[in-house]
């Protein structure tokens, strides 16, 4: 079964010869690997893309003086403006040519970092595959993007979410799932899972998990900023919820107050977040 890796926004290095994997919420990944890298350790792994086979590089880049930080970080490398590179910039060719035009226009010597606008974002999606050291690189496009928007508009929240988080072969979706609606509903769901991996199951509200007193673990995720409104199912506008806690968010609508990781009900109620791994 394909479990997620990661989401990447596309940008100028994973369109010219690599990414990074920040590791401190990768259950999966670290998981996937035989054993973790050591600190300058270099391990070969392999992508599929379009039905062709791609090698790359993984290595563990928290060594140097040059970087103070605080966990591990692993870079995935690939020959520079390589096949695999050359690849993405033929899927995501118009962000490609928007970062050369802005690269264009820089003075001599800025590196400021060029970025995407917001309604011009795309990504890219990390999946498992059934072998170790081999991964799935699934993209999506700005109008895969636009075309899910068209869906969901005018749905209520709860009613997307509940949804996204059906299994695919779902027979009764409310959400049309077109072959481009599929991709970023399956993205939304495999973040979700790997959050309920991270906090065990468990409400980051009440800690508690719930049904398994009869062997069942019962968790929902929620997009504390609006998916109908944001479309942004990144793991950090994602938390895994009890069924109870995710009903009267729902209900209610309190305000989350990301600097105190708190919810501020109506009433002046003010509830905290008590498991926070992620946020």
């Amino acid at each position: 079964m394909e479990e997620y890796v990661y989401k990447k926004t596309v940008d100028w290095s994973l369109l010219s010869e690599g990414l990074t994997l920040p590791i401190e919420d990768q259950v999966i990944f670290g998981r996937n690997m035989e054993r973790f890298l050591e600190k300058g350790e270099k391990k070969e792994i392999t992508f599929y893309l379009n039905g062709k086979v791609y090698k790359a590089n993984v290595v563990n880049v928290n060594y140097s003086s040059k970087f103070i930080r605080n966990s591990d970080v692993l870079q995935i490398r690939y020959p520079k403006n390589g096949e695999l590179a050359k690849e993405l910039q033929g899927i995501f060719l118009k962000s490609y040519q928007y970062f050369q035009d802005q690269r264009a226009l820089r003075l001599p010597g800025d590196r400021t970092m060029i970025k995407l606008p917001e309604d011009r974002k795309e990504y890219i999606a990390i999946y498992t595959t059934e072998y170790d050291d081999s991964y799935i690189i699934e993209t999506i496009e700005s109008t895969d993007i636009l075309d899910l928007k068209r869906v969901i508009l005018g749905l209520q929240e709860r009613v997307v979410e509940n949804d996204f988080n059906f299994e695919m072969t779902d027979g009764q979706s409310t959400i049309i799932t077109t072959q481009r609606t599929v991709k970023i509903r399956k993205l939304n769901k495999k973040i979700g899972d790997n959050l309920k991996l991270l906090y065990g199951y468990r409400c980051q509200i009440c800690g508690k998990i719930i049904g398994e007193e009869c062997g069942s673990h019962v968790a929902e995720s929620h997009h504390i900023e609006y998916f109908v409104n944001s479309l942004n199912n990144d793991s950090t506008n994602q938390m895994i919820l009890c069924p109870n806690h995710h009903t009267v968010i729902h209900d209610t609508n309190p305000v989350f107050q990301r600097r105190k990781m708190m919810y501020i009900f109506g009433n002046g109620y003010e509830q905290k977040i008590i498991l926070n791994k992620h946020l």
